[in-house]
């Protein structure tokens, strides 16, 4: 009888973790830019979840949410260690939204590369206030109860992250001006024509080459329009003969998946203001280029 019992509890616990389950992703995943850290948070939240008094949990979807909060806050704090000690510029892993267009949230906030870059210099609590809050819709009582601390210090939280964020980033373009001005670049990138180049590129643009200290990836951040147009009209005629472009989707966004001889090179996503691109990121580093160019013939 005590069996029985027990099986149907753990059908029932089942039921309850994988209906939450994209959602605790889509935290942890924001939280930490990710995939792989994050899928690991979500393994160890569905083990507390079988181990613990389930008998005392009323509400199962907050409890699972405070738990793959509090994990991948821990995981944040670490996190800035071991990126410090990353070859080159570390960028966050690319995920396709295709299949889920808000990745568990309710809306596609904190989702885009750029975004999550510079959440980076966010403290893990005011990153998991800013997500909570802006993504998933989260009362800020309820938010103050996962980080424990207080709702007016939430709110604090939450406001420090979007000031921060704010200062940092200009006024977004639509998807449709994005993916011009994504058409345009790759032109202009692709035949090495520096005037139309530079007539995308904000004065400050920055690029960033995520390698993984992989050969052909630069070290260190590009700045400033004559630095960067100069630079992409130096590797023009080395890097695109032999590539092939495939206009794909990262984070929400319109990219372009470059590949040589079948095998995926570079992920390629822009971040547009109102003034330009301001920011190329070539996510190069294989662990992360994999994993993401596969998720797009799953």
């Amino acid at each position: 009888m005590h069996d029985g019992a027990d099986a149907n509890s753990l059908d029932r616990a089942t039921k309850d973790f994988l209906s939450v389950r994209p959602r605790l992703f889509g935290i942890a995943y924001r939280m930490l830019g990710s995939v792989t850290e994050a899928e690991d948070i979500v393994q160890e939240a569905w083990l507390r979840w079988q181990k613990a008094d389930r008998a005392d949990v009323h509400e199962p979807a907050a409890f699972l949410t405070t738990v793959t909060t509090r994990l991948a806050i821990n995981v944040a704090q670490s996190a800035r260690v071991r990126r410090e000690s990353y070859a080159g510029p570390w960028l966050p892993e690319p995920v396709s939204t295709l299949a889920d267009p808000y990745l568990g949230a309710e809306r596609a906030e904190a989702l885009e590369l750029a975004l999550l870059l510079l959440m980076e210099k966010l403290n893990p609590p005011e990153r998991a206030a800013y997500v909570l809050r802006l993504a998933f819709d989260y009362p800020y009582k309820q938010v103050a109860d996962i980080l424990e601390t207080s709702e007016a210090n939430t709110r604090q939280l939450v406001s420090r992250a979007r000031k921060h964020l704010a200062a940092e980033r200009r006024d977004r373009v639509s998807p449709a001006e994005h993916r011009r001005l994504l058409t345009v670049f790759l032109n202009a990138a692709q035949t090495g024509d520096l005037a139309a180049l530079e007539d995308v590129l904000t004065a400050d643009v920055v690029s960033i080459s995520d390698g993984g200290g992989i050969r052909g990836a630069s070290r260190i951040p590009v700045v400033g329009l004559p630095h960067v147009s100069r630079y992409l009209v130096a590797f023009a005629p080395r890097f695109w003969p032999p590539a092939q472009v495939r206009w794909v989707e990262a984070n929400g966004q319109q990219a372009a998946l470059v590949s040589v001889g079948g095998e995926p090179v570079a992920l390629l996503s822009l971040d547009v203001s109102t003034e330009g691109i301001d920011r190329i990121m070539w996510v190069m580093n294989p662990a992360k280029l994999a994993p993401y160019a596969a998720s797009l013939t799953a």
